[in-house]
Formats: C-alpha cells, sequence, structure tokens
C-alpha cells in the first residue's frame, strides 16, 4: 500500500502525517523542512526495526495506536461494552481531509460500533494541537476507559523535564534521563495545582534555556490528567497527555462522542526560550486575550482580613492610588456572615452588617480615585456552616454513606448539577450586573476528593466541564471583566 503524506508548515517547524487508511502518524515533528521533499525520504521515517522473535511486521505508533494491530505499550483507546466486548477496536479510515494548516481523519470499526476522529492543526507560530474524539456507534452503553493520543519524539530528545512544587514553592524543575522505560506523572487531585501540573518537556542532552532542541506538550484540562514520557524497547520515544478518567466517569449512549481535551505542542531548535515564544504567540493571537498591560493590582487581604470598614478601605484605597496602584480588589469577607474562615461560603450576598448602603460607597470611592474595582469569589465551594448548605446538602460532591473529607473548613459543590451551576450563575451575574467590577478574583483552595456527583458515579469530568461552561456563560454577558 503506498501512503501520502500532509506536510503542515510553519516559520517555526513542521509536521508531517501520513495518510493513508491505517490511524494517522506523525512521521517529522521539528525543524522546517524544505518545500520541495521527496516521498522517499519520507518512507524511510516509517521504517521501524523488526526484533527478533516478535512479531512479523513493525507495528505502527498511530497518534491513536490500537491494541488490535499488536500495540502494546501505553496510549491508544481504551474502551468496552458492558459484557466486556468492544474493547479492541480496528478501526478503517472513512474520511480524511486537510487543509494546509489542518488534517483530520476518521475511522470506524463497525462490528465494535466505534468510530474514531483525529485533529492535528498547526498554527503560524509553531504550535500543534492535537485532539481526538470516540463516538457509540452501537447499541448499549459504550464505556470509556481513556483515550490517549501519542506524540513521537526523535530518539536524542532523552531528557525529560518537568514542573512540580507546592504552596510557596511553585514551578520547581525537575530533569530526568531517560534511558528505558518511562516517567509517568498523574493527577487525582481534581484540579491542577503547584503539585501537578499538566506539561512535559523533552529534549536534548542538558538543553537550556537559549540552546537544545526541544519538544514540548501542554494539555489544555483543569481535571485530572496523566502525562507520560516513555522508551519502547524498539528504541522509539514518545509523549502522551490526556485526560485522567475515573471508573465509570464517561459512558456513552448510542450515538454520544467523548473528546479529549487539546494538546498543544510545540518545537524549538534554540532551547526552552523557543517554546515560551511559540507559546506565548499563540496565546496572545486569541482574540479574547488583553491588549493592554496587565492593571498593578492592590488586594485588601492581607490589610484587613475579615475586618471590613468601609472608612478603612477607603484610607487603603487612597493610599493605593496615591502610588499608582491601578486595581483594588476587595477580599474575603465581604459576603453575609463572613467573619471567618468557618462559615458563610456559598451566600455570595453582601453583608448589610459590614455594608449596609452596600457595596456602591466603596466602588464609587474607588473608582473616583481612577482605580477599577475588583472582587474575590471561591464559587466552588461551601462552608457546612452556611444558609446554601443548610437548604441543600444534597448539594455537595461526595460518595453516598462515606463522611466527606473537609479542607479548609470546606466542601465543593457539584457544579455538574443544573441547579447548583444555575445558583451561582444567577449570583454572579447579579453581583457583576449591579456593580461596576471589573475583576474577579476567583479563588478555587482545595482538592476534589471522592468526587462523586448526582447519580453516583465519579465527577470530575463533569465538575470540570460545568465549570468551564459557568465561565463561558459569565463572558458572554460580561466581556469586559477579566
Amino acid at each position: 500500500m503506498t501512503t501520502s503524506y500532509v506536510v503542515l508548515r510553519s516559520t517555526r517547524c513542521s509536521v508531517v502525517v501520513s495518510d493513508d487508511d491505517a490511524v494517522p502518524r506523525i512521521v517529522h515533528w521539528g525543524a522546517p523542512l524544505p518545500d520541495a521533499l521527496g516521498t522517499d525520504s519520507l518512507d524511510a521515517l516509517l521504517d521501524v526495526a523488526v526484533p527478533q522473535g516478535n512479531h512479523d511486521l513493525a507495528i505502527p505508533m498511530g497518534l491513536v495506536p490500537e491494541h488490535a494491530r499488536g500495540w502494546s505499550a501505553y496510549g491508544g483507546l481504551a474502551v468496552h461494552r458492558d459484557d466486556g466486548t468492544s474493547w479492541a477496536p480496528a478501526l478503517t479510515r472513512t474520511s480524511g481531509a486537510h487543509d494546509g494548516t489542518t488534517y483530520t481523519w476518521s475511522g470506524t470499526d463497525e462490528h465494535a460500533g466505534v468510530s474514531l476522529a483525529i485533529e492535528v492543526a498547526l498554527d503560524e507560530h509553531g504550535v500543534v494541537r492535537l485532539r481526538a474524539e470516540v463516538t457509540n456507534d452501537g447499541a448499549g452503553t459504550l464505556h470509556v476507559v481513556g483515550l490517549a493520543p501519542v506524540l513521537p519524539l526523535p530518539q536524542r530528545a532523552v531528557e525529560v523535564l518537568t514542573l512540580t512544587g507546592r504552596w510557596t514553592r511553585e514551578d520547581v524543575e525537575t530533569r530526568t534521563l531517560l534511558e528505558v522505560g518511562a516517567l509517568a506523572l498523574e493527577n487525582r487531585h481534581g484540579r491542577t495545582s503547584h503539585e501537578v501540573q499538566p506539561t512535559l518537556m523533552a529534549g536534548t542532552r542538558a538543553f537550556a534555556q537559549e540552546s537544545g532542541e526541544v519538544w514540548a506538550a501542554h494539555l489544555a484540562w483543569s481535571g485530572d490528567h496523566a502525562v507520560r514520557a516513555e522508551v519502547l524497547p524498539d528504541g522509539r520515544r514518545l509523549l502522551s497527555l490526556h485526560e485522567l478518567l475515573m471508573p465509570g466517569e464517561v459512558r456513552l449512549a448510542t450515538g454520544e462522542t467523548y473528546a479529549t481535551p487539546t494538546v498543544h505542542a510545540a518545537y524549538s531548535a534554540g532551547g526552552l526560550n523557543g517554546i515560551s515564544d511559540a507559546f506565548h504567540d499563540h496565546v496572545r493571537a486569541r482574540p479574547g486575550h488583553p491588549r493592554t498591560p496587565r492593571p498593578v493590582l492592590l488586594n485588601t487581604w492581607e490589610a484587613v482580613y475579615f475586618n471590613h470598614d468601609l472608612d478603612e478601605l477607603k484610607r487603603l484605597a487612597d493610599a493605593a492610588a496615591e502610588v499608582g496602584v491601578e486595581r483594588f480588589v476587595l477580599d474575603d469577607g465581604w459576603f453575609r456572615g463572613r467573619d471567618d474562615d468557618t462559615s458563610s461560603l456559598g451566600d455570595w450576598y453582601v453583608d448589610d452588617a459590614k455594608y449596609p448602603d452596600g457595596l456602591d460607597p466603596l466602588i464609587a470611592h474607588v473608582t473616583g480615585l481612577g482605580m477599577q474595582f475588583g472582587l474575590w469569589v471561591e464559587p466552588e465551594m461551601v462552608n457546612p456552616d452556611s444558609d446554601l448548605f443548610r437548604a441543600h446538602p444534597d448539594w455537595v460532591l461526595g460518595v453516598e454513606g462515606v463522611a466527606q473529607v473537609m479542607a479548609r473548613h470546606q466542601l465543593v459543590l457539584d457544579l455538574a448539577r443544573p441547579e447548583v451551576s444555575a445558583y451561582l450563575f444567577e449570583r454572579l451575574d447579579d453581583l457583576l450586573s449591579r456593580h461596576d467590577i471589573r475583576y474577579l478574583k476567583w479563588d478555587m483552595n482545595r482538592d476534589l476528593v471522592a468526587a462523586g456527583g448526582r447519580d453516583g458515579a465519579a465527577g470530575v469530568h463533569a465538575q470540570t466541564l460545568a465549570l468551564y461552561d459557568l465561565l463561558d456563560g459569565l463572558r458572554r454577558l460580561h466581556p469586559d471583566v477579566e
């Protein structure tokens, strides 16, 4: 069978994707290639040594490798039905297209009742975007255990850089020389954080800020995830970044689809600075990205904590304006009954005792000084000692019959329940509509533990998507609020 190729180009890198009946493979992701490129040289990149005593044919490393084709390493599609069948789909191409910047491929296994779609795109800044989705075409429920696309690395990418840390010690670099096996990091916190970041960077030995080749990838996802760099016994290397699904978390009815979070990847021939350049340019090109410098900000937390006094806050605003502060943020303690950190989270109404005339007098004073006004919120959280929890104790994430683990005197609201998201949307929309608020400091201060949803199944996936929907809805109505 003759293989054709799709070449995606930018000034920073080139990506070459195989285009035939099989699940597509990336045969080159790296330095820009010449316009005149012979297929013979590309065919050579597909050649993989076949070890003695192993399969008769080389096993392809597709973007979504197939166990049915002999793939026995990490990655690929893991699904099954209630009776355990359909667990090893063998996909046959149904469509493929490209427009110079984006390549799409679809395939199906009619017997398993499973279809797969893959999209690879390369933007002008050199950032690759990779995503995949699986659809249940058959009868009955299809359980998605995982969908993990893989990106190939050259053999010279021997060193891996990851970021970890903890509170007050964020973004600690850890380097691993990867000669055999895998470096695997998993996040089961229900959120990204200082400890677990969905990022991997691989490169030539001792790559630095301005030297060495680097291949980097970042998963656009805020929930549980897994990242992995691996060396196969035959010498091939790969990166894989994907959502980490809990048991039973994604169950597809007939016709339903699960889509992976997008993997954003970049290549640099000039060290980590080149990766930063590509990612920064990509982010700044978004239509909604701020076009002005970030304002100098004063936050009231350490100045007053929960002791809110209007005259004292006005004096603080005066001092802030005098030294050139541009944004004044009223932190925790402004809402009903919030006198310490043990109560009232969830009761997002202005405290009449502290602000008998509401927030408007303070906001008018702040904006009159030429500053923007911002407000602190922590919408996903609730204190058991709150009016909201007393009225709706069933609104929290948890497992029936199991006492929920407390953190910072907080429980986590189940945003996937429509009534919960509707309540939070109404409260935040009301605050933003009534007041001249230009900025929300949206805190998220604890992990999700035993995060069961309303039906008892694991709920991190649904929680993450519901958070995105809540944010998107508020942005649509209040586009000028950061």
